[in-house]
């Protein structure tokens, strides 16, 4: 298959654009219907979304406008001294001085060259240069000279169906994972801090939820304002808050056998190659499975169910779990609290803001009869749990898509081999 690609630089087969930033100070540029792609929002290979929005004026005042399918590239920040943010427009952005916009031409398509990219991180990481001031550079002329292996446009476009397949399925489950966490989110507050049923019922109003349900929970609050019946606890009396250990005491005297350590960054963006490892003999209690709850107590203060593997748990970190409560109930009690955490360890002077085991303490929870809360988890659970089943599958596909590419870009693997790789994974 290789035999039949040609070789051209990459400067040959785009057209280069770059962006701008409107003054700032003027209201007549900004928050407009335009999104306007700068380095925060380079965070995943489809574009569509931003933290800032141009106006019409804003984006000819000083940025430019990239077409659906153009190339978005970071040459210029911080992030470059970690990976390469790239990504495919999916509408029509425009982006700051930051990114270059690269235009295919030339029998290239746009989505073989965003993999082109992808496949190639290493390299063009070998290619920033240092500024000294935090930041790194990618050189244009240098980027324009890169030698690019260009398949026929039928084996491109075959290549960039295969990937996209699996990256298309990670994406669907990020939505669906967005709407699940959306649905569990709004009825915890409305059941456990709003008491919406149990007003709705004290006002003589039609039930919103179905009768089985709408049962569970009483005709009346208190004369501290929870419902009848349930009870106030402190956040750590529902659950356990296991502190991680120093890890260097379990060096990985054999790379083969060991396990991610896992601190604030992977909580924060996933295990990478540059994870530290731990060796197998860290205490069971200690290690991290799928479905375990993690909380960072130090510096970014982050809660998530952890879907990435067996890993090793870090000082900084809690592994929350109960053997009263189920986790669904805990893991959304410490979300409801997370902010006020945030500012706690943001008030902090100190160069990584904590909060302390007297925090979870002073944190209030509302609890229902055991009986009751057994009987909303039967809502409730399955959410959570497809949520985690959700993330699982995302990290086999990205792994799956992370071992095809470089082979198909390539030419080493052939495109039937991968397709059947892609369908067993589907299935």
């Amino acid at each position: 298959m290789a035999n039949e690609w040609r070789e051209a630089s990459l400067g040959e087969l785009t057209d280069w654009a770059s962006g701008g930033t409107p003054p700032k100070e003027n209201p007549e540029y900004w928050g407009g219907n335009i999104p306007w792609i700068s380095a925060s929002s380079m965070k995943s290979g489809r574009l569509s979304d931003s933290d800032r929005t141009l106006t019409m004026k804003g984006l000819e005042q000083r940025s430019k406008l990239a077409r659906k399918n153009d190339i978005l590239l970071l040459v210029r920040g911080s992030e470059l001294h970690k990976r390469i943010p790239v990504g495919i427009a999916t509408r029509d952005v425009a982006f700051n001085q930051d990114v270059k916009s690269l235009r295919p031409k030339n029998g290239l398509s746009s989505t073989y060259l965003y993999y082109w990219l992808a496949a190639h991180e290493s390299m063009l990481l070998s290619k920033v240069e240092h500024t000294g001031i935090g930041a790194g550079k990618l050189d244009t002329a240098v980027l324009k000279n890169l030698r690019v292996q260009v398949p026929p446009i039928e084996a491109q476009r075959a290549i960039a169906h295969i990937l996209s397949t699996l990256d298309d399925k990670i994406e669907l489950n990020r939505r669906r994972n967005q709407t699940l966490e959306d649905m569990v989110r709004a009825l915890f507050k409305d059941w456990f801090v709003d008491f919406g049923p149990v007003r709705t019922k004290i006002e003589g109003q039609e039930p919103y939820l179905p009768e089985e349900i709408w049962r569970l929970f009483p005709e009346r609050l208190d004369e501290e304002g929870k419902p009848v019946g349930w009870e106030e606890k402190p956040l750590d009396e529902i659950a356990e808050f296991l502190n991680g250990l120093p890890l260097q005491k379990f060096p990985a005297t054999d790379p083969g056998d060991s396990i991610p350590v896992i601190k604030i960054a992977e909580l924060r963006n996933g295990v990478s190659a540059k994870s530290d490892r731990a060796s197998r003999d860290v205490p069971a209690k200690h290690i991290i499975k799928d479905g375990d709850f993690l909380f960072s107590w130090s510096g970014s203060l982050l809660a998530k169910f952890w879907t990435e593997g067996d890993g090793a748990l870090n000082q900084h970190l809690f592994k929350v779990s109960s053997d009263q409560f189920p986790m669904w109930f805990v893991s959304h009690w410490v979300h409801h609290h997370l902010v006020d955490f945030q500012t706690i360890a943001a008030s902090k002077a100190t160069t990584m803001g904590h909060i302390q085991r007297g925090h979870l303490t002073a944190a209030k929870t509302v609890c229902p009869p055991a009986r009751v809360l057994l009987s909303m988890g039967v809502t409730m659970a399955p959410l959570v749990e497809q949520a985690i089943k959700n993330e699982i599958e995302s990290r086999t596909l990205a792994d799956l898509r992370d071992t095809l590419l470089p082979k198909l870009i390539s030419g080493d693997l052939r495109l039937p081999e991968a397709m059947v790789q892609v369908d067993a994974a589907k299935t």
